[in-house]
């Protein structure tokens, strides 16, 4: 009997986070039948990422977080898993994978790599094992692990950075009972999500909570102390710490697209609303994509100017994968974003934020103590994002339905 060639071709996806598995489940439930693989550059383990910055004060493990492993994501998805193996090079000619000595063909590729920690200052290298940032499981298994070794079990954390990730593990760490310390060179918590009265309501509860917050700062040093390490501060002050978490941001990991000549930015790669890159074989998803980047307007001087939107949150990641699980599925599916607010995991002072995509001609802020709503508004009044502290953040839903979609 002749065999039937399936209608779609073999489906490679670089990157197991929530993106890449995401889209991987939502291919599969549209076909039963397509070759997957699924390319890791860890252990490949199912978890939730948004988890590890509240898992501590919920006392769960690194493996207590892990939904599936690597076998049993294969299993489930009946494709195929590589973990712990690094991608060098895209070929998009002849449209090859260079892993080590070894070439896999693609027919079509997916990249789904995420974003790396920005690092804002170096650690002497006897430090490593003290100054951490935690970006996927690993990590946290590994800083979890340290942590829990500490005499005592309450370690002095110092936190460089206090935007969602920081404000959402100094939350974290202060409930578990260890003594940290906020710093950032921003005068309150949260500067791209809260104007400043909202931001300054969270940095005074941190303080009220026993958080050390040093704002206006930035570390310029790390040393090592022999049994700990001490952050010099450019004002000239200096911190003694058991353990330092980086949370300075993340920077889209564009590096294997670029050197494959897709066109990338500051933001992500560029794609189109269907997430294909410059190459009509090659896809973008989750963190490192730049969704509309491919459509262009020229500025004054006639310079291509590049407008997309790159939505480091669960809700955009979500609807992308269902998007292009559709479009490489035989239903070509431009993505689309609602008015999905932020809601940040500090219980010390309950935070929900739709951040403006464009900067508002005002913030019209009502409230007072830690009670807090904060409209951002265009020159005709209209609504572009709001921002709601303590008990306001019950008008989440109401003001969403209200605002303007994410990407309409």
């Amino acid at each position: 009997m002749r065999q039937i060639d399936h209608p779609f071709a073999p489906l490679t996806i670089i990157g197991t986070g929530m993106a890449g598995l995401g889209l991987a489940r939502a291919v599969r439930q549209r076909d039963p039948d397509r070759q997957i693989t699924l390319i890791s550059a860890d252990s490949g383990d199912d978890y939730a990422k948004p988890l590890l910055s509240s898992a501590f004060t919920k006392r769960q493990t690194a493996q207590a977080l892990v939904m599936r492993d690597a076998v049993e994501v294969a299993d489930a998805l009946q494709a195929r898993v590589r973990t712990h193996t690094t991608v060098d090079a895209i070929d998009t000619v002849s449209r090859q994978l260079r892993i080590g000595v070894e070439s896999l063909p693609y027919s079509q590729l997916v990249l789904a790599t995420g974003a790396a920690p920005r690092q804002p200052c170096t650690a002497e290298a006897s430090r490593h094992s003290r100054v951490f940032s935690i970006n996927d499981l690993d990590d946290y298994r590994r800083w979890r692990g340290v942590l829990e070794r500490h005499p005592g079990r309450q370690a002095r954390v110092a936190i460089i950075g206090a935007g969602l990730v920081g404000c959402e593990f100094a939350n974290d760490l202060q409930a578990g009972g260890h003594r940290v310390t906020l710093i950032a060179p921003e005068t309150t918590p949260l500067p791209r999500l809260l104007p400043p009265p909202l931001g300054r309501a969270l940095g005074e509860a941190f303080a009220a909570a026993g958080i050390r917050v040093r704002f206006e700062r930035q570390v310029t040093a790390i040393h090592d102390t022999g049994e700990g390490v001490a952050l010099t501060l450019n004002d000239g002050e200096s911190l003694e710490a058991d353990l330092v978490l980086m949370a300075t941001g993340l920077r889209p990991r564009t590096a294997l697209a670029e050197a494959a000549g897709l066109a990338v930015s500051p933001a992500g790669i560029l794609t189109d609303r269907r997430l294909t890159t410059s190459d009509p074989n090659v896809f973008a998803l989750g963190d490192v994509a730049c969704v509309g980047g491919l459509e262009a307007t020229s500025d004054r001087s006639g310079n291509a100017q590049h407008h997309g939107l790159n939505a480091m949150y669960v809700q955009p990641l979500q609807a992308s994968a269902k998007a292009l699980a559709a479009t490489l599925t035989g239903t070509p599916t431009e993505v689309s974003y609602a008015a999905w607010p932020v809601i940040v995991k500090t219980p010390l002072l309950p935070v929900a934020v739709l951040p403006p995509r464009q900067a508002p001609q005002r913030w019209r802020i009502e409230g007072d103590g830690d009670d807090f709503t904060a409209l951002a508004e265009d020159e005709a009044g209209r609504l572009l994002g709001f921002a709601l502290t303590g008990r306001c953040v019950r008008r989440k839903v109401e003001l969403a339905r209200v605002a303007p979609p994410l990407l309409g």
